[in-house]
């Protein structure tokens, strides 16, 4: 178990020097890159569809935000609730992510 912590800590790690995310930034952009979806994605189908829990979720909503990778707004209906989108330079980085990759560990390749 130690071996895959370490992996996966040596894989964020290396993500963080090349594309200036952390892991769960990084699957913050690929669940919203959804460009078919007509509604933006609430906090609750982010913790959902990518397994964090409610407080995880809002810490990496927070950090993105931070870094200007995602936007907030209010809902129409219910001013209370917010949804997130790709910012402009979300959508650059995931392009990025995608077309530089980072080497995967050869103990996480044999997970995958």
């Amino acid at each position: 178990m130690r071996e895959v912590f370490r992996a996966l800590s040596e894989f964020e790690n290396e993500l963080i020097r090349v594309h200036d995310v952390t892991l769960n930034e990084a699957m913050l952009l690929c669940c919203l890159d959804q460009e078919d979806r007509k509604v933006p994605f609430s906090a609750s189908d982010i913790s959902e569809k990518t397994g964090l829990t409610a407080s995880h979720t809002s810490k990496v909503l927070r950090s993105a935000e931070a870094k200007e990778l995602i936007e907030r707004s209010l809902g129409s209906n219910d001013r209370r609730k917010m949804f997130f989108e790709l910012s402009q330079k979300g959508k650059e980085r995931l392009v990025e992510i995608k077309r530089e990759k980072v080497e995967v560990p050869d103990l996480l390749k044999k997970l995958l």
